[in-house]
């Protein structure tokens, strides 16, 4: 399971962006993260860019990895259903659960989704 934003495993450092123009105030080999935008899926698709999107349907997981996304991110309900697609489909890219406490893990790995990302982490 991967485990973003816990204080005891370390994970890839993330910016959260809001637009295009953000992108330039990121770290140097950070990972944009950002809410489902087809101009910046597209931007960070064409810059080779590592990429977490939060989606909020199937239909915009489906094209977060056909756009090779790193991370597609979702509420726990919607994670579920993006999984089982995901494992049908064999996606590169890994299927993430937001949730707000560690409590959450035994869950999320009994519905098998590939990781999980803290809540605190999405501005």
């Amino acid at each position: 399971m991967i485990i973003i934003g816990d204080k005891l495993v370390p994970f890839e450092e993330m910016t959260y962006i809001k637009n295009i123009e953000n992108i330039k105030d990121s770290k140097a080999n950070s990972i944009v993260m950002f809410n489902y935008d087809e101009k910046m899926l597209k931007y960070a698709y064409e810059n080779e860019l590592s990429s977490a999107v939060i989606v909020t349907s199937i239909t915009e997981a489906i094209y977060c990895n056909s756009l090779n996304v790193k991370y597609i991110i979702s509420e726990k309900h919607l994670a579920i259903q993006i999984q089982k697609i995901a494992d049908n489909y064999m996606y590169d890219s890994k299927n993430l659960v937001i949730i707000n406490s560690n409590e959450e893990f035994e869950h999320i790995a009994k519905d098998e989704i590939d990781g999980v990302i803290y809540r605190e982490l999405i501005k």
